[in-house]
């Protein structure tokens, strides 16, 4: 560990990835308690056509992500209230869109490598401008979270009740679809746009699987995202791997051994409960 701290690209690589972990896992548990789970993978796509317009037309491909990415959630949003039992399919209407949008601009990008680095990210390749972007975004996000912590739940499993509840859904989820579209478009720059949604999802797939309540799923969804983070960067500095595939194939792995503690932890309980009656 002290000879990958020797380096000041992985010194940044570790801040900024356990930053974008703590804050991929928050608004991960909510996503996944709303069941859009998939929304991680629309938003990341479509930030690829932004990508293409930044470079296309000479400005920051980052700037372009968040702006498309931001259009997109809400898309998403104003699609799925409109298809009623059937709104899941505003995510694939408008991951379709962006993968069309993305694949046509990329055509008329002069540098392939510059579109292709946003593909899987490089972490270890992130620019001082983009780590300080990291740091900013993840204190509002942070902040955010723990101040909306109570209408975010109450959203996550029923929004109609929270309505009922007086929760101000329509300005909270405005809110949560920001700091979402934001994450994700930064997060496709550091981590990848193919790889961010499957941060937003397995880390909390795995916590579920073991985890007893609502706050102890993101406190083991943000544990799983930060190990893995680290130990992907580890194995891909000593290994020679890349940094993005790592980190993911990392907290699949803590899923695979969470569920076989939740399989056991279950089979015991029934155990016991039989011997009971």
């Amino acid at each position: 560990m002290p000879s990958i701290l020797q380096y000041a690209y992985m010194q940044r690589a570790l801040l900024v990835g356990c930053l974008l972990a703590v804050i991929v896992a928050c608004l991960g548990t909510v996503m996944v308690h709303k069941r859009l789970s998939l929304i991680g993978d629309a938003l990341s796509h479509s930030s690829l056509s932004g990508v293409a317009l930044g470079l296309l037309l000479g400005f920051n491909p980052i700037v372009g992500a968040v702006a498309i990415c931001i259009v997109s959630a809400f898309a998403i949003e104003a699609i799925r209230k409109k298809l009623g039992n059937h709104s899941e399919m505003a995510v694939a209407i408008v991951m379709s869109t962006g993968i069309g949008l993305a694949g046509v601009l990329s055509g008329f990008v002069k540098s392939a490598a510059d579109f292709n680095s946003f593909l899987f990210g490089s972490i270890v390749a992130i620019s001082g401008f983009e780590t300080r972007l990291v740091v900013i975004l993840a204190v509002i996000v942070l902040l955010a979270f723990i101040l909306l912590y109570k209408e975010l739940f109450y959203i996550s499993f029923d929004e109609q009740a929270a309505a009922i509840s007086g929760v101000p859904v329509g300005a909270v989820n405005a809110i949560f679809t920001i700091l979402t579209a934001v994450t994700v478009s930064i997060a496709a720059r550091t981590v990848g746009a193919l790889i961010i949604s499957s941060l937003m999802v397995v880390p909390v797939a795995a916590a579920m699987s073991i985890a007893r309540s609502y706050r102890t799923t993101i406190l083991w969804a943000v544990f799983v995202s930060i190990t893995s983070t680290i130990g992907g960067l580890v194995l891909s500095f000593y290994l020679g791997l890349k940094p993005g595939g790592t980190i993911v194939l990392l907290s699949v792995a803590f899923f695979l051994v969470f569920r076989t503690i939740g399989f056991f932890r279950s089979g015991a309980k029934s155990t016991v409960s039989s011997k009971e009656v």
